[in-house]
């Protein structure tokens, strides 16, 4: 983190940003704050894997439990799968 960044928070790092954040309301604070400009420039691919239906349906109801996303569940575990299997990987 930029140490000449301002924060509400006081926190040392991204976690604890949004540990603050996750028991605080922003109008609490809404006089410490200042109008910001930014653009986001998001580019990502998308592809589609078909799931069996009932596995899709637990899948689906895992992510509404843990309040997610289907797809936000299934890529963190697709990317916990892959490290997994790179560090198991014999080295090429």
């Amino acid at each position: 983190m930029s140490e000449n960044k301002s924060s509400i928070s006081q926190a040392q790092s991204y976690r604890e940003i949004g540990e603050f954040w996750d028991t605080h309301d922003v109008t609490e604070y809404w006089g410490a704050t200042e109008a910001v400009e930014f653009e986001v420039d998001i580019q990502s691919e998308v592809r589609y894997c078909a799931l069996e239906s009932t596995l899709a349906h637990k899948v689906s109801e895992i992510a509404w439990q843990r309040g997610v996303s289907v797809e936000t569940l299934v890529n963190l575990w697709v990317r916990d799968k892959v490290a997994e299997e790179l560090v198991q990987a014999p080295a090429t």
